[in-house]
């Protein structure tokens, strides 16, 4: 058994993310998702007259509970970022097992506002807020990976050194 001779003849499609811009994107991500949870909750309350997360009188900011839900999903977003950049260095096919995790993370967000004791618009509202933070976070960091990813050349294999001659014509030695 042989063993390479050096860590770059490890695995000549090894992908290697650009940490800065990958952390970048994931920032930015992070910010989208806070304003998508501040404007889905701005919408739903002053535009369409549905108290989530706290109750009308409250006004169109609602209460303490707005800014915990923006900053969660800043966040979700964040934590979404690790997971994919640990996906990226660890396992085969990252994009994959990122976007079922998260899908599935989605789904449960979408379906816990319907075990709460809230009036159903406000739990179809809440549903609605999380399946679009959802999307779009998958949908961002999906593209920071696409973009941040450097594929290393590795060795390469069965190449000699380069004969002089005409391509194609045995060496004469």
């Amino acid at each position: 058994m042989t063993y390479p001779a050096s860590p770059d003849d490890v695995a000549p499609n090894r992908v290697r993310p650009d940490s800065t811009q990958f952390w970048a994107g994931g920032v930015a991500t992070a910010v989208v998702a806070a304003l998508i949870a501040l404007v889905g909750i701005l919408v739903c309350r002053w535009a369409l007259g549905i108290p989530i997360l706290a109750p009308a009188s409250d006004g169109t900011w609602g209460d303490a509970h707005t800014g915990e839900y923006v900053l969660v999903a800043a966040r979700i977003a964040l934590v979404a970022t690790g997971l994919l950049y640990l996906l990226v260095l660890a396992a085969p096919e990252p994009s994959t097992f990122f976007r079922w995790i998260m899908g599935l993370a989605t789904l449960a967000a979408v379906v816990y506002p319907f075990s709460t004791s809230a009036p159903l618009e406000q739990k179809a509202a809440t549903a609605i807020v999380n399946l679009v933070l959802g999307v779009a976070i998958i949908s961002l960091l999906t593209g920071v990976a696409s973009r941040a990813i450097r594929r290393s050349a590795g060795p390469r294999q069965g190449v000699g050194p380069v004969q002089p001659g005409r391509p194609g014509q045995p060496r004469q030695d």
